[in-house]
Formats: structure tokens, sequence, C-alpha cells
């Protein structure tokens, strides 16, 4: 070997020991954190421990991998909040060394570096480190599914080959198992075998079926799971894209969604992509390796614009485009001489990350500058259910309730969570969530409905309110008011009010919407 090889091999060695390093003690900080700060769960949050209490391959409104990743981490430390949340920096530090595996063979070390560097300190990111979610599972496979399409090329033909298609079936099938947005990647690998003669030549028959034959086989337990509850996960993705009560034309939703990408992505990052793209695509300067991993980042980016343009769409939802696109702009940036613009952007990228984390740890210091807002979701929870297990334990000391029904998946999922060594203690009464639709539109409403039975004599807690009198059309009588005010920072405050209502005798829900009638136009039904 000669010696520009060995320096080579030096070089490269030099940029995995830095990326290794870097990532692990941001990985390290970020767990550091979320062990230290006191904020609390954020209702889907719990919603994801309640579901990893019994592990199945599918669910409500998610598949089945954020469950099983906070089963796996509450079963090493315990159901603290930390523990449930532990996972998410975890995979997010793995998913930045993955993407300097991949950019190491696109582009070389030094550009793999910047590519870990911008995925690890993209502010979506340093915000999906700090709760669980199906975004860092999703992300995680994702990588390892992008990595094994780039590495086929240099695999020696033959079994070696089928292995690793094999092995990018799996990764693709646990990213399907994740979020349903990894079907992206069917469409990103079939447009780039479109343009790409020498992808094309690389696959073979044997492969292709060793591809479909594994990602049908980790794929199909929860395709199974769907169909034995009438498609129930499948539903609520659909009606996420909320198409009938729009317009379909909508050019705000579309500017706000592209404007947000600059927050989820970055701004320097997201700039050089959509800037990058198109000035390369029109100048006809884009090399193989830009090809490639456009088709993995533009599909998602696409389809979540035109959903905008035609409904809504949140700012997360083109996430899945941000693993192609960190090595994509790292490698951009690199190839144009743009370093210092890299480290200025990088910069400020971990400037945001640093005071996240400092609001996170000490969440005064959010209220300080005028972000307590942010946080108000992830407050005040424990009080609130623990005075709604004081006003049980009080009720049942006399008369005794027959449920205690909350009208707001949020405050069910909460209250599961905060009241774990509560609910099914001698003694406690159950916990059900009223329904306030004709049918059940969440898994708390599928699964735990209060009904005749248990609304006999029920303890209501309503959240801010907001459904009390409607929730008060369906009992036969109701008394006991309290309002339970929990302070979240100097200026707000969460209200739940709690009531006594006996006689559960739910009205008939209007046909077209599903919707009990509205108490002001009720007539004597409201009472």
């Amino acid at each position: 070997m000669t010696a520009a090889a060995l320096s080579a091999l030096d070089s490269e060695a030099r940029a995995w020991r830095l990326t290794v390093i870097a990532v692990g003690l941001l990985t390290i900080v970020r767990v550091l954190a979320i062990f230290s700060t006191p904020l609390e769960l954020y209702p889907d949050e719990a919603q994801y421990w309640l579901w990893s209490r019994t592990l199945d391959f599918g669910y409500y409104s998610k598949p089945p991998m954020v469950a099983w990743v906070i089963w796996l981490t509450t079963q090493i430390g315990g159901d603290q909040e930390a523990w449930l949340r532990v996972g998410a920096p975890l995979l997010h530090g793995a998913t930045a060394l993955v993407l300097y595996r991949i950019a190491r063979r696109l582009y070389g070390g030094w550009t793999g570096l910047a590519a870990a560097a911008v995925y690890a300190l993209m502010p979506g990111v340093a915000l999906s480190s700090a709760v669980i979610g199906t975004d860092a599972p999703l992300l995680f496979f994702l990588a390892l599914t992008i990595w094994a399409y780039v590495s086929l090329p240099a695999v020696e033909a033959g079994r070696p080959r089928l292995l690793v298609a094999a092995g990018l079936g799996a990764a693709l099938g646990l990213s399907f198992l994740s979020k349903y947005a990894a079907v992206y990647v069917l469409f990103s690998i079939g447009a780039h075998l479109a343009l790409s003669r020498e992808a094309r030549k690389t696959w073979t028959w044997p492969m292709a079926l060793a591809f479909f034959g594994v990602l049908i086989a980790v794929f199909a337990p929860n395709v199974i799971w769907n169909a034995a509850h009438k498609f129930a996960t499948v539903e609520h993705t659909a009606a996420n894209a909320n198409w009938g009560s729009h317009s379909l034309f909508n050019p705000r939703e579309l500017v706000e969604f592209i404007g947000s990408q600059f927050g989820v992505f970055g701004p320097l990052p997201f700039g050089v992509l959509l800037g990058g793209g198109i000035v390369l695509a029109a100048r006809r300067k884009l090399q193989p390796a830009d090809v490639l991993l456009l088709c993995f980042a533009l599909p998602p980016l696409l389809t979540v614009a035109g959903q905008a343009f035609v409904s809504r769409a949140n700012a997360n939802w083109a996430a899945a485009a941000y693993v192609a696109g960190s090595v994509l702009a790292a490698g951009w940036m690199m190839r144009w001489g743009a370093r210092k613009w890299l480290i200025a952007g990088l910069a400020v990228q971990g400037a945001f990350a640093g005071l996240f984390l400092a609001c996170l740890t000490n969440p005064r210091l959010a209220d300080n500058i005028g972000l307590s807002n942010s946080f108000k979701r992830v407050r005040g929870w424990d009080q609130t259910v623990q005075a709604i297990i004081d006003r049980a334990r009080e009720e049942q000391a006399g008369v005794g309730v027959s449920a205690v029904a909350v009208d707001d998946r949020f405050l069910f999922n909460v209250a599961a969570y905060y009241g774990r060594d509560y609910w099914g203690t001698f003694g406690a009464p159950p916990l059900r969530i009223w329904v306030h639709e004709a049918h059940p539109q969440n898994q708390a409403e599928t699964e735990a409905p209060l009904t005749a039975e248990y609304g006999r004599r029920a303890l209501v807690a309503s959240l801010e309110g907001v459904y009390r009198s409607k929730i008060e059309q369906d009992f036969k009588a109701h008394s006991g008011d309290e309002i339970v005010r929990v302070r979240l920072d100097a200026k707000r405050n969460r209200r739940t009010d709690l009531f006594i209502a006996e006689g559960f005798a739910p009205v008939p829900r209007d046909p077209k919407t599903g919707l009990p009638p509205d108490p002001e136009n009720a007539g004597s039904t409201a009472r």
C-alpha cells in the first residue's frame, strides 16, 4: 500500500474517531438532561407507555415500534419518565453514526463527520431527543435502510449481495413498524432504479425476492393486526390527512409548511438542500451520489408539501427526508469548499440545542425568556391527577363511585400514567373515558369507554371544562362541583372540573356529525 493510501486511511480513521467522540458526548449530555429535567410526560408519551404495558403488533394510531422501545427501556430502569424517554437520544445518536457510514461511502470520511453533525444538531432532532415518539426509531431504521442500499454495489456478487438485500428488506420492514412514512422508501428505490442504469445492473431477481420476502415477513404481523382490528391504524393515518374538511387550494398552508422546514432541518441545511438541488439540477451538475440521495429526500418533501397545499401538514411530517438530506447538504457544502459557512450554520444550531437543553433542565429559564408556552403540555399533570385521585378517595370513603370518567384522551393517558400506583388497587374505581362521538376516536375510547354500568355514579373530570355541558347531557343528574386549578407558569393555569354524575344514559348522536346535540339548542335535554 502506498504512502498516499495509508495517509487516506489514517484521515478516514481520524474522521470516524471524531464522529464517535462528538456524537457520543452529545448523546451523553442529552441523556443526562432527560434524567435531570423536572418536566413531566407529554400526554402522547403517556399513551405510548400505556401501550407498552401490553405488547402487540399494532395499536390504534401507530405501529408498534415506539411501544416496544419503551417496553425495553422500562424493563431495564423502571417506569420513571426518564426511562420512558431514554430510547430517543440513544436512537438519534445511533442514526448520526449510521449517517457517517453512508456519507463516507458516497463522499468520504470528513463529509461523514459533517453529515453526522448536521443531523445530530438538527433542531427537530434536538427536540425529538427529549421526548419519546415515532420519529426516533423511524429515522434510525431509515438510515439503516439507506446504508444497506448504498452498500449493495460495493458488495461482491453472489451470496454476500443476497444477504445485504435481505438486510435492506429487514431494515425497511422495521421502518414500517415504526411509522408508515417508511412507504416513501419504496418510491425512492423505484425512482433511483429508473434513473440509474448502474443501480439496475446491481440487482438480480434472487436479490429482489430476498428484499421483498424479508420486508413482507417483518411487516406482515402489523398488517395482520390491522386486518383483525378493522385497519384502525391505517384509518387513523388517513384521517390525519384531513382532506374532506378543507378547500383543495391552501397556498398559505404550503408557505407555512416550507417555512417550518427551516426550523425543523435548520436554516442553513434546508437552504442548501432547497437551493442547491434547484441550481445543480438546472445546471446538470448532479453527481450519481446526489441523484441517489435526492431520490430518498424528495418524495417525503414533495408529498407533504402537496398535502399542505390541499389540506394541512405538521412540520415534522417530512422528517423522513432529512436522513438523506443531512448527507446531501453536508456533501454539497464540503464539495463547494464552504466549510466556514457549514461551521457557522452548525454553530447556530448548536446554540439552539444548548438553549433547549438549558430550558429542559431549568424550566424557569424558559419562563424568563418567554418560552413557557412551549412547555405547558409537560407541566402540572401529576398534580392534576393527584387531585382527581384525592377526590376519588374521598368519594369512596362515603357513598362511593362506580368509575372515574374523563372527557379527554390527554387526561386519560396522563391519569393512567401518573395514577398507575392507584388504579387497580383494592377499593380504587376503574378509569374510563366518555365517548363524545358516535364511535370511538382513539384507543382509550375503544378499550375503556364509559358505559351505563360504569356510569351509575361516576366522578367526572372535565379538562378545562370544554365538554362539560355536553357530558352533562348524558347523565340524569350531576352535583358536587369542584374546580381544580394547577399553576403551569406565572400566567397560565390548567383547570379541571370535578363533579359527580349519576345515571349515565347517552343522548342520541347526530347521524351526520356523530356528535351530541349542542346544549344551547337542546331544550330540556340540558340540565
